[in-house]
Parts: C-alpha cells; structure tokens; sequence
C-alpha cells in the first residue's frame, strides 16, 4: 500500500506535512508514502527527520505548482497540471500500488479533484466529506456532510447515510452503527422539507440502523455513531462545535488567572485539563473522508500540524486496510433507491 501526501497543502507545509507523515511511517511497516511537491525542499525536511530504514519507504514526485485557498477550484484543477494536489490524485488514479490521497490543502480543490478526477462510486449521486468527531463517551462519530453540498436532495442525505454507516462499520468495527438525522428537534414531523421527505426514506430502509431525527447538542452525545446532514447545516454544526470548544478553553484559562486559588486547584487538575484538551481536539482522529469518489481521500484541517497530519495518514490507512469504497459500492448495489424515493413521495 502506498499513500500520496500533498506534501505543500496547508498552512504549515511542507514542514509539519513531511513530518507527520514519517510519524506516521514509523506506526506501520505495511505501507508507504509518496510526497508531492517541491523535492527539494521535501528531501531537505526528511534529512533532518526520517530515518534510513524510514527513507527507504518514501517515494517523491517533483510538482513545482501548488493550489492556494484564494484560487477558483474548477481552473486551479485544470491549469495547474503539475501541482501537488493534482499530481498526486492522478497517481490514485492511474497506479496500482496507490490507494490514498491525503492533503491539507485547499477544501474546494480536493472535492473538485475527487470529482473530476477520481470519479464518483457507481449509485452515488454526490460524494461528502464526513469528519470523526470525539464523543463524551470515549467514542466517535461521523458527520456526514459537512460543507460539500450545500444544497441537497432527499437522495444525497439517504446516500450519506449509507456511505457514513459503512464507514464506521468497516473502520471503525460498530457492527450496527446507529445512523441519525440532523434536525431542530428529536419528534419524526420535526425538520423542514428536506429532512421530513429524508425522514420517510430512511425509516424504510433495511440495510442501516437508522433512529430518526436528533439535535445539534447530541453531536458529541455518545448516543449516535452518524450524524446525517445537508452540508450547510452540517458545516453550521462543525464550525459552531469547533468555536465552543476553543471558546471553552479560553475561559477556563481565564478564570484560573484571575485567582490564586484556582491557580493553586488548576495544579492539581492539570492532568484533567490535558485530558479535555485531548477529548476536544477533533483533529486526533484524524481529518475529514471524502466519501463517495473513487478511492480513498482525506481532508486534514488547513492548519494541521505533525500529529494532526500523522492522524489522516493513518486513517487513510485504515480505510484502505477496511475496504471502505468497495463496501460502500456493494450496499448501494443492493439498495433500490428508485423504488423507495416512488414510495415516500406516493
């Protein structure tokens, strides 16, 4: 198994981007990494880091373009043929010995060059992008889409609920994930069109373990392993969550340094805090799966650092190891959508 790392997507590239993929290296001796972009300043990063017996498990490919956040996604992916994004999903494409991509870089341009060109799984009407979260259980949770469509149909939601259901089943080993549906409230009428017409289908199919509509507070419950939203709301839920938690250890810092007391009890509760940093950090899971193209995808936060970065690579791995694009085909082969989709609006 070999896995491209965009090597210069991000905002710490390349540095925390060729470091966190030899962290990665050093976990696993079954696969190896293929870094795109600027071999130089590539192989200058891994003498410093990696190892020998490391090194002899890296391939680089020289890109001397690179994709930014300011550039329009659909050109970027035309024009720049010879940047590290694209170079390194065409080898997902067109190799047999690489099976993942992995990238910090520009959101819009990793879900355009999935599209274009890896191509979406046969049935999928459109692919998601899907991050683990951390529960208060001391589980996870997969959000499903978070911001690759805004605008959805009632066949992209059953669509994500079947591609998040697979994937934590596979990856994560829940043998009957319990698949939910973002709404303003838990009663089946709740939501507005979009969900109650999704409500409808996915009550009716076999295949998940679906437990109707919940509430943007359970997210992070333990009581759900998918959560299955439209990408508007789901990235409103992400971003809102992501601002909370930062917002939460700030004030926390704050009141510890307006008292000598509570600096005194802060001390002894210095392992506690490490510990809900840890359980908030997001990024520890890994980065966000674009589910539904062909092959498998990882989108790590923009501003990922080594750990961070070492987390989506192995969760590339795993992915791969769990099968999780042929999973996903077979369950949709076994689905009749049509009939279902006639059925709800009859």
């Amino acid at each position: 198994m070999k896995i491209v790392l965009d090597a210069f997507g991000g905002d710490n590239a390349p540095g925390a981007i060729v470091r966190g993929g030899v962290a990665a290296l050093a976990e696993f001796p079954d696969f190896g990494i293929i870094f795109t972009g600027k071999k130089d300043e590539i192989e200058k990063i891994l003498d410093e880091c990696c190892a020998p017996r490391l090194r002899e498990r890296i391939e680089i490919i020289d890109c001397d373009e690179c994709i930014t956040n300011d550039e329009s996604p659909t050109a970027a992916i035309r024009q720049k043929k010879n940047s590290s994004l694209v170079v390194g999903m065409r080898a997902l494409k067109e190799r047999d010995d690489v099976q993942a991509f992995v990238s910090a870089g520009s959101t819009g341009a990793i879900l355009t060059g999935g599209v274009l060109i890896l191509g979406r799984i046969k049935g999928i009407s459109r692919p998601s992008l899907a991050p683990i979260l951390p529960t208060v259980t001391d589980g996870n949770v997969i959000l499903i889409d978070c911001g690759a469509n805004a605008d959805c149909k009632p066949i992209n939601l059953v669509h994500f609920a079947v591609m998040g259901s697979n994937y934590m089943k596979a990856v994560h080993g829940i043998k009957n994930p319990r698949v939910a549906l973002l709404s303003n409230g838990t009663e089946d009428h709740k939501g507005n069109m979009l969900t109650q017409e999704t409500f409808g289908i996915l009550k009716n199919i076999e295949c998940i373990n679906f437990t109707g509509n919940m509430e943007a507070r359970d997210i992070l419950s333990g009581n759900y392993d998918v959560v299955v939203a439209d990408g508007f709301n789901g990235n409103v839920a992400l971003k809102s969550l992501e601002g909370m938690s930062g917002a939460m250890m700030k004030l926390i810092k704050r009141g510890i340094k307006e008292s000598f007391t509570a600096k005194i009890g802060a001390l002894f509760m210095k392992k506690v805090f490490a510990s809900l940093k840890a359980k908030l950090d997001y990024t520890s899971a890994g980065g966000a799966i674009f589910l539904g193209v062909n092959g498998v995808v990882i989108k790590a936060h923009g501003s990922s650092k080594e750990d961070a970065i070492k987390g989506a690579v192995l969760q590339a791995r795993s992915a791969v190891s769990d099968k999780v694009v042929e999973n996903i085909a077979q369950s949709l082969a076994s689905i009749d959508f049509d009939n279902l989709v006639k059925t709800e609006e009859a």
